[in-house]
């Protein structure tokens, strides 16, 4: 009866089903996948087509990411920004490229089918960036904020360690739950290679779409398994570098 959290994949399918394996998935658990499921290394579609039969056999909950927003308006609408196509969505175009049109239409319904944020029965708050609102994701003006803003994690890692949660001027956004686990920002931009915990917020994105690798956390035991650097399971691609 294990809940376990998957940082962000970006189109790296050979690390996550690497990882899994590691993992070994039992009768009971939950996978809940932290987003950014796409815009990376060249199997994007095939990572979508991956998690869809995953998720036929296995408890998920799948979140949304802004990549999976943006490869969805892609899908849906044809929009395809330059600067989506620069941090990723080049290569995820020409994953799409390959698949039928009843394929695409799986995958539309797919990305149809991803929640904002997620909150287990133990107040734990699971979302792909963070949140705004002082009453939490559920009351984000803009729901989109959830799957875009770094201001959380920046505000986590700008606590004093030693700070109370009970001091006047904690911020109350993490006062509204147990624990919260985010991806969206790599922890490697902070020279970190695990899964890290800032507050009470737990950073699980550890830079697989870049030189990182993809990381699994057990939200009871913090247990980890990771994934060896996806560039060495892409030795031809550039990822988003």
């Amino acid at each position: 009866m294990r809940t376990l959290v998957v940082g962000d994949i970006h189109g790296g399918v050979r690390a996550l089903t690497q990882v899994l394996d590691q993992v070994g998935p039992k009768p009971g658990d939950t996978f809940i996948f932290l987003g950014d499921y796409v815009d990376g290394w060249s199997e994007n579609a095939e990572t979508v087509s991956f998690l869809i039969q995953f998720a036929e056999s296995h408890h998920c909950v799948l979140l949304r990411g802004n990549h999976d927003e943006l490869c969805y308006n892609y899908l849906t609408k044809g929009e395809a920004n330059p600067m989506w196509l620069h941090h990723g969505g080049g290569s995820t175009q020409k994953s799409y490229a390959l698949l039928s049109v009843s394929e695409r239409q799986r995958h539309v319904q797919f990305f149809e089918s991803l929640v904002n944020y997620h909150i287990d029965t133990e107040d734990r708050l699971y979302v792909h960036a963070g949140f705004t609102s002082l009453q939490g994701p559920q009351h984000e003006y803009y729901p989109n904020m959830v799957y875009w803003d770094r201001t959380l994690w920046e505000m986590a890692c700008a606590l004093n360690p030693g700070m109370d949660p009970e001091e006047k001027f904690y911020p109350p956004r993490l006062k509204l739950f147990k624990e919260i686990y985010i991806g969206h920002t790599p922890v490697t931009r902070m020279g970190e290679e695990v899964p890290i915990q800032r507050a009470n917020v737990w950073n699980v994105d550890t830079g697989a779409a870049f030189k990182g690798r993809l990381s699994v956390i057990d939200v009871e035991t913090k247990e980890v398994w990771q994934s060896e650097p996806v560039y060495r399971l892409y030795p031809v691609e550039n990822g988003r570098n």
